[in-house]
């Protein structure tokens, strides 16, 4: 008899260690998110900019506080405004890999003299910060 209970001790822990180790490590309730890069890009003509467009985040993941999302490092005279992802999850589709849009930010982007900027796409949850560059182009023609 104590045998066959020792026995089934060992086969539950085993399960259990199996599971743990199949879930990963990090325990369930804890945060795990991620900033995607989307290699955003725009082109706008240096004289007219592009008042009224959106440049898009997907956080991936699963977190536990709201996660904020804005844009910084913006070109002179161009203003946005930032979103909030309430806690969640989002995960990519297991077929195709799509990953669902969970921030949108509202930009309005002023004429520029011609050249290449770099703001960023900063995601933070109050204990982690991310982020990825985007690209605006300013031409006199796209």
């Amino acid at each position: 008899m104590r045998t066959s209970n020792r026995a089934a001790k060992l086969a539950i822990g085993a399960t259990a260690g199996l599971v743990l180790a199949l879930a990963g490590s990090t325990p369930a309730s804890a945060s795990s998110w991620e900033l995607r890069d989307l290699e955003q890009r725009m082109c706008v003509t240096s004289d007219f900019g592009h008042p009224n467009t959106y440049f898009v985040a997907a956080v991936v993941g699963k977190w536990s506080k709201t996660v904020h999302v804005g844009l910084r490092n913006l070109p002179p005279g161009t203003t946005s405004t930032d979103d909030a992802i309430p806690p969640g999850s989002n995960y990519p589709n297991p077929e195709n890999g799509a990953t669902t849009i969970n921030g949108w930010l509202q930009i309005s982007i002023a004429p520029l003299p011609v050249g290449v900027y770099t703001p960023t796409l900063v995601a933070y949850s109050g204990k982690e910060t991310q982020s990825v560059p985007i690209t605006i182009t300013s031409q006199t023609r796209c």
